[in-house]
């Protein structure tokens, strides 16, 4: 039961919390959470770094093309070798006072600079927020039309072949898991994917490892050990994390890798937490952060 002091207690904190996980947190723009990685199968002279940005949910006044434009000076001076966009670029909440057009963010994100190049990968949101391929049950999406006007490759279902080192490896990535929508729901509940695991690794002709993006993490039961590491989002992190607590997550398998480094089987998973927000522009216990990640000795 609750006593009189601990109402008093919560009546001064709960304003406190709110106030910060609105108005600080969701605003973060400094962590860079870093991984290193020894994978059995990496070969002995490569060295890989890749930076990761995830879920950039692009609007005012929570990400803004000023905070967008700033991760990306972050970014950039992190000096990856490969920069991987995991999707939900697009606001993924209407707690906004004005929509970032797909153009402006699109530009911003062009800035990234890495030597191997910089590839992204679509989200469930970037799909729902476009009306005519959500009628239509296909693309191409605004979002990824928006990338390829400012110069940023997406893969979609593809790989691509990269060279380091005179070591070869390859980027592939996955479609979106959740991209059609089931219209009974309303925009947060059920969807068809586009993604297609065995065409998108189709293309790999060699026993060069391979890095996966994918969004949502949903995908790693399914994907084979030919994979070394598998990148995904969409998670958030859960986006309210009190110690105690089961995190939010969209779906069981989205519970189960809701944030961090998974080990299974010989295989990698990295999940971000993101930069911005879904459903409401609040963020606790999960700082935004850019990943870094590398791989080899």
């Amino acid at each position: 039961m609750l006593t009189r002091r601990d109402l008093l207690l919560t009546s001064l904190v709960a304003p406190g919390l709110g106030a910060y996980a609105v108005g600080i947190e969701p605003v973060l723009i400094n962590k860079v959470t870093r991984y290193h990685l020894q994978p059995m199968s990496w070969p002995a002279s490569l060295r890989l770094t890749i930076a990761v940005i995830a879920d950039v949910h692009a609007c005012d006044p929570w990400m803004n093309i000023e905070r967008i434009e700033h991760i990306v000076h972050i970014t950039n001076a992190l000096g990856a070798d490969v920069i991987a966009l995991l999707g939900d670029y697009v606001a993924g909440h209407t707690k906004i006072t004005a929509i970032v057009p797909d153009r402006d963010w699109a530009r911003a994100l062009a800035r990234l600079q890495a030597p191997l190049g910089v590839y992204a990968i679509l989200g469930n949101h970037d799909w729902w927020a476009d009306e005519i391929a959500q009628a239509k049950g296909r693309g191409p999406i605004a979002a990824r039309i928006a990338l390829e006007k400012a110069g940023v490759p997406v893969l979609e279902n593809e790989c691509i072949a990269l060279t380091k080192s005179g070591e070869r490896f390859w980027i592939a990535g996955l479609g979106d898991q959740q991209a059609i929508r089931d219209q009974r729901f309303g925009q947060f509940e059920g969807g068809r994917g586009v993604d297609d695991l065995a065409t998108t690794l189709d293309s790999v002709v060699d026993e060069a490892p391979v890095i996966l993006l994918a969004h949502e993490p949903d995908i790693f039961p399914r994907v084979p050990a030919r994979v070394t590491l598998t990148l995904a989002g969409h998670t958030h992190g859960g986006q309210v994390r009190f110690p105690g607590v089961p995190p939010f997550a969209p779906s069981a398998l989205s519970r189960k890798y809701i944030y961090g480094h998974f080990f299974e089987e010989n295989r990698h998973l990295i999940v971000s937490g993101g930069l911005g927000c879904s459903w409401w522009p609040v963020r606790f216990g999960v700082p935004p952060e850019i990943l870094l990640i590398a791989i080899g000795a």
